[in-house]
């Protein structure tokens, strides 16, 4: 089954303040047929039922609050949204990635976190960010050393505009990591940390390369801030990706 082109609706946090039923209504106008929650249990039973009236998928979700709530109470509501993907994006020490014992109390905590998302029949995944790419142990970037260390249930979501911003070759990265990657963040931009974002296509990133190192994993858009009007970008982005480059 070929998964739907998403949206990581970080992209349009400010939007989805202002009148959420509207943005998600404009995200799928523009023909994506996925997005990725940010905040599972911001009116799980609203926002189910939006995305259920206007057809679109919920591919996954991220869920900071799995490291400072009650964990069940946040997959409660990852159930409710419905997806079985409920991933990790930030909230561990930056430092954690710099040293072996640091990645392995990572890994300890994820594959805790992972355990309970079972209990629920979803799946634990870890996004990255650079700081688990710049460091380096025994010659291979964090990233790859903590998916030696979690449990192979744990999947990941590589943010590829990230791990570049790190320093890695992206193509190179997921093919060594293989089918641990279940999902992409695909982005564009000057690969300049501070800088804002662009539609993708319109930087410089490999994006075919990119896409074709991970040809079965979600692909998901996000723009964590952009020069232009974000609405705009994500359409243009949704053109680049399904002329001749990706999947709708």
């Amino acid at each position: 089954m070929v998964k739907p082109l998403g949206v990581q609706l970080y992209t349009v946090r400010d939007h989805m303040k202002a009148d959420r039923d509207d943005v998600l209504r404009r995200i799928a106008e523009i023909g994506y047929g996925a997005v990725e929650s940010f905040a599972p249990t911001d009116d799980p039973k609203g926002f189910r039922q939006v995305t259920d009236d206007l057809g679109l998928t919920v591919s996954s979700t991220h869920a900071h609050a799995l490291l400072t709530e009650n964990p069940n109470l946040v997959l409660d509501a990852v159930a409710v949204i419905g997806t079985d993907l409920v991933i990790v994006p930030a909230g561990i020490p930056e430092q954690e990635f710099t040293t072996r014992d640091g990645v392995a109390r990572t890994a300890e905590l994820l594959n805790g976190l992972a355990e309970r998302a079972a209990g629920y029949g979803m799946r634990l995944g870890y996004h990255n960010h650079w700081w688990e790419i710049e460091p380096k142990i025994d010659g291979r970037h964090a990233i790859e050393v903590l998916a030696g260390e979690l449990d192979p249930a744990v999947f990941l979501e590589i943010d590829t505009y990230w791990a570049a911003v790190g320093g890695a070759d992206v193509p190179e990265l997921l093919g060594r990591l293989g089918d641990r990657v279940l999902a992409l963040h695909v982005k564009d931009g000057p690969v300049v940390k501070g800088e804002p974002h662009t539609a993708v296509g319109d930087g410089v990133m490999p994006v075919p390369d990119i896409l074709a190192a991970a040809p079965d994993a979600w692909r998901i858009v996000e723009l964590d801030s952009c020069a232009t009007d974000i609405i705009d970008a994500l359409a243009q982005s949704h053109a680049y990706l399904t002329t001749g480059l990706g999947r709708a």
